[in-house]
């Protein structure tokens, strides 16, 4: 038989592409090549660029990794029909193991650029081969996990999604326990889950997916804390934690003054119109029209939320002399009476404040807080600040107030779709969430990416918690031991 036809067979009786159609096979057997290997002959390095990826067509091929003082172990062997490098395909980072055969080898190879390739001419192929590597993936990471826990590194493994350059140099930094710590720069989710394969640990951040489906795949690749180096954790399905017996922690304050500077920065550019005359001075424009601000001092100052954020928003705004009216589920008589706070209702925050400041957590009860009926009660011309939590205000009904001027500025560190663009460069592509582009059009509204709790001294402690919350774990603290538990049950 001609080799593709060969290779369509083999191709079949290997389950990352059983299932895969006759079509697809074809197409795919047609962009593969045949390698031969002697015995002790590596296929790939560990730390090497993975570039391609292996089906092994005969003989046998163990797989190292290095182990203390550098010395290479051997972890599993690979059989005929067996798949390595899979996941080089769709990003290319730096090989994990050595493979080396022990026997002669005959595999077949596909890199990385022919698929590309392969994804550019036939989109419908590649996603076929993606969606049965992913399955592949998944169904494997128990078996993984178990490879990848022996005890070739002494090191307890730490694996950090969605992290930015900032989040490894302040956590390599401060990593005093020598934790093997591995970051992803893709976000978690069921396509990137099989990452985690081999740690009893995953950090996780706001806009990653915690979702039942993820965290199913979590725990059967091996995972049993979720330390997520945030405070919030609307983003995990805790129900599902629970039954799956995932303990999850969290950090419930990283810098309160860093949240509310930002906060009170926001009231401060939109007032005095600071984003626009930059703008405009920029341009050579020095004209004062239009950039007409007010005095915070004598105005009235709403603040949903008197948690520590909303202590420091409260203090700053008494030294500016705002009057100061409050609402929260557990009103705190000492701030009430050092501040000269007065606790209200959310109807009496909303008729009588010149500016509201949210700082409450995203509960069922406070999804869309500022809502189209709660617009209605306020001051015309309203300043609203929401760095809290995107789902605390309905967009739409902020787009409809602030069209015919009943919002007078907004400005927001959060947005209810976030996930989708906060965190990521879109500059070069075109914003498709028409009602945050709609946002970013008004001149009285300032949106900034979730950042403010972006300082060092937050990076630092978000850091020192996350870290300390693992260790905790690690020595065998559970459940109420934990300082920083998240309740789940």
């Amino acid at each position: 038989m001609p080799a593709n036809v060969q290779l369509i067979d083999r191709l079949r009786q290997i389950p990352y592409f059983s299932h895969l159609d006759e079509p697809t096979l074809r197409l795919l057997a047609g962009k593969m090549v045949s390698a031969e290997y002697e015995p002790s002959q590596d296929l790939c390095r560990e730390g090497e660029r993975a570039d391609r990826m292996f089906i092994l067509e005969s003989g046998e091929v163990a797989v190292f990794r290095p182990g203390k003082a550098d010395v290479l172990v051997e972890i599993a062997v690979l059989q005929p029909g067996d798949v390595a490098g899979a996941t080089s395909l769709f990003s290319q980072g730096r090989r994990s193991a050595t493979l080396r055969a022990r026997t002669p080898v005959r595999a077949w190879v596909l890199d990385h650029p022919t698929f590309q390739e392969l994804f550019d001419q036939h989109p419908s192929v590649a996603r076929a081969l993606l969606a049965s590597l992913s399955q592949q993936l998944a169904q494997g990471g128990a078996m993984v996990a178990h490879l990848l826990s022996q005890d070739f590194d002494p090191r307890y493994r730490v694996v950090v999604y969605d992290a930015k350059s900032y989040t490894e140099a302040f956590f390599r930094e401060r990593n005093r326990h020598d934790y093997l710590l591995q970051f992803i720069g893709a976000r978690l989710s069921l396509e990137t889950v099989a990452l985690a394969a081999g740690s009893k640990v995953v950090c996780a951040f706001v806009n990653d997916t915690l979702d039942e489906a993820v965290l199913k795949e979590l725990r059967g690749a091996g995972v049993e804390l979720v330390a997520m180096r945030c405070a919030g954790y609307n983003n995990v399905d805790l129900a599902a934690c629970a039954r799956l017996g995932l303990t999850v922690v969290r950090v419930p304050a990283y810098s309160p003054h860093a949240v509310a500077e930002h906060t009170v920065a926001l009231m401060l550019t939109l007032n005095r119109r600071v984003h626009r005359a930059h703008n405009r001075v920029r341009e050579g424009n020095f004209s004062l029209d239009g950039l007409v601000g007010f005095d915070f001092y004598g105005k009235t100052a709403g603040i949903v939320g008197t948690g520590k954020i909303g202590r420091c928003v409260t203090e700053i705004l008494a030294g500016f002399g705002c009057r100061l009216l409050a609402y929260d589920r557990y009103p705190d008589p000492a701030l009430a009476e050092r501040l000269g706070l007065r606790y209200v209702t959310l109807d009496e925050i909303f008729a009588e404040s010149d500016v509201i400041t949210l700082h409450t957590p995203l509960v069922p009860e406070t999804k869309h807080l500022i809502n189209a009926d709660a617009i209605a009660k306020m001051k015309s011309g309203v300043m609203i600040i929401n760095t809290s939590r995107g789902a605390l205000i309905d967009t739409q009904a902020l787009l409809a107030g602030l069209k015919r001027g009943q919002i007078g500025h907004a400005g927001l560190d959060v947005y209810e779709e976030e996930s989708d663009y906060f965190f990521e460069d879109y500059s070069d592509r075109v914003m498709t969430d028409d009602l945050l582009a709609r946002l970013t059009t008004f001149n009285n509204v300032v949106v900034t990416s979730h950042q403010a709790f972006l300082t060092r001294e937050a990076l630092t402690n978000i850091a020192d918690t996350t870290l300390e919350n693992i260790r905790e774990y690690q020595v065998g603290r559970r459940g109420s031991q934990l300082t920083n538990l998240v309740r789940v049950g």
